[in-house]
């Protein structure tokens, strides 16, 4: 086991990797920029080290400042949580150049998953159904014509490298996706580097549901369950459950021992999720993975009981798995909520100011996931994620009504958040009933549950 990891991330997951290092009894280092000096995580780690001003690319982004700050605080071992450098094959390889530990999979395995594209094939040789989709890289805008009317409009347009649903629009014509693709290069490149772009079927009516997988470097893996991450904005999530409630028992087994299946078979190591596609009559198709812990993670630990950021830095020690798939029992059932500084009436606006008061609700399988208190400054540089609040219960009708007494008592004074949009969500019909779709948002309306916001 390491004995110190230095934490190169901020916010909830910064304090979350945190905790899982004191539960393993691990030294813990937080790497963090000027803006973040005054962080929950800063306070509370063994050591912090300041690594650059605001300005992500100079902080977060900077692989010679985060290596060179692992170095001079004797840390054996970097944990980039999610987004930054998290799946960034380069860093991974100059993290381990240096003698260093990188907690995620190893440079390789990065290297072999970091296109999506070929990541779609890769696992399609490996017994995974993907969505119809154009054959490697988009050369230009003509190849993108033919490829769309190939494949048959609509299509989304996807960026090869990275995620959160920058990058990403759905087109219907020819003259939406000529319009469409500069825009996705150009949010592409800033995002990520890489303007790369394929494109992928859209289908109609879809569920957005992915399985947790870990697998040690020694071949041996398990999946835990899938979740339901079909509340989408713009795809971005907005709520995320699980199990699914839109798989029976049979295709449910189909899909989470077809991922585990896959990704051993294609050589992945620690901790991903793989994500699919479910159609209107229960068929999934594998869309992307994501080799990194996701935000969304505390809904399989409410579930399985399984401490997915412990494990993660378990196997990146080089330990075996320790269990069999038989040894994974999942109990009822768990809804994240992902609580935000954005004004909803106001298209979403992001909002940066200082939290006067911060409440988190409790009682029964209540976890509040954040990095708030009373007098702390939401800073404007970075997304506008509060914390996550997870709610979990014996069974779905059970988990929501717990949630709506959680999101009644959680509080946060000074910002402008999305609590109320998070009630107004559990009491939409389709969401209740479990029959919602990734359209549910634009179907009702922004403006529906912006109304119901303000009523609540």
């Amino acid at each position: 086991m390491f004995e110190r990891i230095l934490i190169a991330n901020r916010g909830e997951i910064a304090l979350r990797i945190l905790r899982a290092c004191r539960s393993l009894g691990v030294g813990a280092v937080v790497a963090y920029s000027e803006a973040d000096r005054e962080t929950r995580a800063v306070r509370l780690a063994d050591e912090a080290i300041c690594i650059g001003p605001a300005e992500a690319k100079r902080s977060y982004l900077s692989a010679p400042a985060i290596l060179s700050a692992a170095i001079v605080t004797g840390c054996d071992a970097v944990h980039p949580g999610y987004g930054f450098l998290s799946e960034d094959d380069a860093f991974a390889e100059m993290t381990r150049a240096h003698g260093l530990a990188f907690i995620g999979p190893p440079p390789d395995v990065l290297e072999r998953f970091a296109s999506k594209a070929g990541t779609r094939q890769l696992l399609e040789r490996h017994g995974l159904p993907i969505v119809p989709g154009s054959e490697g890289m988009l050369r230009d805008d003509e190849h993108a014509l033919a490829e769309a009317e190939r494949i048959g409009f609509p299509v989304l347009i996807k960026p090869s490298a990275g995620g959160g649903g920058r990058g990403m629009r759905m087109v219907r014509t020819p003259r939406e996706l000529q319009q469409g693709l500069p825009i996705c290069r150009s949010e592409a490149r800033g995002a990520f580097g890489d303007d790369s772009l394929y494109l992928e079927k859209w289908l109609e009516e879809n569920r957005h549901v992915e399985v947790q997988v870990i697998v040690d470097r020694y071949g041996n893996g398990v999946h835990v369950g899938e979740r339901d991450c079909s509340v989408q904005r713009r795809h971005q999530k907005v709520v995320e459950e699980s199990p699914t409630p839109a798989l029976d028992e049979p295709a449910r087994r189909v899909l989470n021992e077809g991922a585990i299946a896959a990704v051993v078979a294609a050589g992945y190591e620690n901790v991903g999720t793989l994500e699919f596609l479910v159609d209107r009559d229960g068929r999934s198709y594998f869309i992307e993975i994501n080799c990194r812990i996701q935000v969304e993670h505390p809904v399989t630990e409410m579930v399985s009981g399984i401490d997915m950021v412990a494990e993660q830095i378990r196997i990146a020690a080089g330990e075996p798995l320790g269990y069999s798939q038989a040894d994974v029992q999942l109990r009822g059932h768990a809804i994240e909520f992902r609580i935000n500084a954005e004004d909803v009436a106001h298209d979403f606006r992001p909002q940066a100011g200082t939290v006067s008061a911060f409440v988190p609700p409790g009682g029964p399988g209540v976890r509040m996931d954040s990095h708030l208190y009373a007098g702390y400054e939401m800073p404007p540089y970075y997304d506008s994620l509060l914390g996550k609040l997870i709610v979990w219960g014996p069974d779905r009708p059970a988990a929501i009504a717990r949630s709506k007494v959680a999101l009644g008592e959680l509080v946060v004074e000074g910002l402008i958040t999305n609590i109320a949009f998070h009630r107004a969500i559990l009491d939409n019909p389709a969401f209740v009933e479990g029959s919602f779709t990734t359209n549910l948002l634009d179907r009702v309306g922004s403006a529906a549950f912006v109304a119901g916001s303000a009523r609540s």
